[in-house]
C-alpha cells in the first residue's frame, strides 16, 4: 500500500495529521484512552494541591510547637499560661494542654481533692490528653489516604488506558492493513502517554505520603512526649497539695 493509500483510508488521514506533541496525541486518543488521562492529571493536580498544604501546615505546627514549648518552660505558672492560650486553642500541643488544664481546674474549683479524688483526677487528665492527641492526629492525617490509594493505583489506571488504547491500535492495522510506521506509531503513543501519566501521578504520591507519614508520627510522638511530661507535672501538683 502506497503512502497516497494510507493517507486515503480514516487511520492514514488520522495518522498523517497527528503529531507527537502531548496534546495532539491527546486529542487523536479514543475517548476511553482520553478519560483515563483525564482522571489521572486530576489526581495528579490534587495530590500535588494535598502536599503543599500538608507540607505549610506542618512546618507551621513545628514552628508553634516551639513557641509554646518556650512559654511553657519559660519558668511562668501553668494557669497563667492557661489564660493566655485559652480554653480552645488551634495549635495541637496547647490543644493538649488546654484540655487538661480545663479538666484541672474543673476537679479543684471545689477544693482540695481527696486521695482518692486525686488518683481519680490524674487518670482522666491522661485519658483527655490522650483524646486529644488521638483527635489531633486524626485531623492531620485526613486525606493522607487519598496519597496512598494513588500512589498504589495510579500505575495500573494508566495501564489499562494503555491496553485500551494498543488494542485499538491494533485494530486500526488490521482494519487499514499495513504496518507502516506511520499508522502504528501515533496509536502506540497515544497509549504509552496513559502509563506515562500514572507514574507521574504515583511516583510523587507516594514519596509524599512516605515523607508526610513520617512526619505526622513525629509530631505525634512530640505530642506523646508533653503529655507524659504534662502528666508527670499533674502528679507533682497532687503529691503537693496532699
Amino acid at each position: 500500500m502506497t503512502t497516497e493509500n494510507i493517507a486515503a483510508t480514516p487511520v492514514g488521514e488520522n495518522a498523517a495529521c497527528a503529531t507527537l506533541s502531548m496534546w495532539d496525541m491527546f486529542w487523536h486518543a479514543d475517548w476511553i484512552v482520553q478519560l483515563v488521562m483525564l482522571m489521572l492529571l486530576a489526581a495528579s493536580f490534587w495530590c500535588w494541591t494535598l502536599i503543599f498544604s500538608k507540607s505549610i501546615r506542618l512546618k507551621k505546627l513545628r514552628a508553634e510547637a516551639d513557641s509554646f514549648e518556650d512559654m511553657f518552660w519559660s519558668g511562668g505558672t501553668l494557669d497563667a499560661l492557661y489564660d493566655r492560650v485559652g480554653s480552645k486553642p488551634d495549635e495541637p500541643l496547647a490543644s493538649v494542654f488546654a484540655a487538661a488544664m480545663r479538666e484541672w481546674r474543673r476537679a479543684t474549683s471545689a477544693g482540695a481533692p481527696t486521695q482518692e479524688k486525686r488518683i481519680s483526677l490524674q487518670q482522666r487528665i491522661e485519658r483527655i490528653m490522650q483524646a486529644t492527641i488521638t483527635r489531633e492526629v486524626e485531623d492531620l492525617e485526613r486525606s493522607m489516604g487519598f496519597l496512598a490509594s494513588v500512589g498504589s493505583t495510579a500505575p495500573f489506571v494508566g495501564l489499562f488506558g494503555t491496553v485500551w488504547g494498543i488494542m485499538n491500535s491494533f485494530q486500526n492495522i488490521a482494519s487499514s492493513q499495513s504496518t507502516n510506521l506511520a499508522v502504528v506509531a501515533p496509536g502506540i503513543a497515544e497509549a504509552l502517554l496513559a502509563t506515562a501519566l500514572g507514574l507521574i501521578a504515583a511516583i510523587p504520591a507516594v514519596l509524599a505520603y512516605n515523607r508526610l507519614s513520617s512526619e505526622i508520627n513525629r509530631y505525634a510522638n512530640r505530642l506523646e512526649t508533653f503529655s507524659q511530661e504534662f502528666s508527670t507535672i499533674v502528679s507533682r501538683q497532687l503529691e503537693t497539695a496532699a
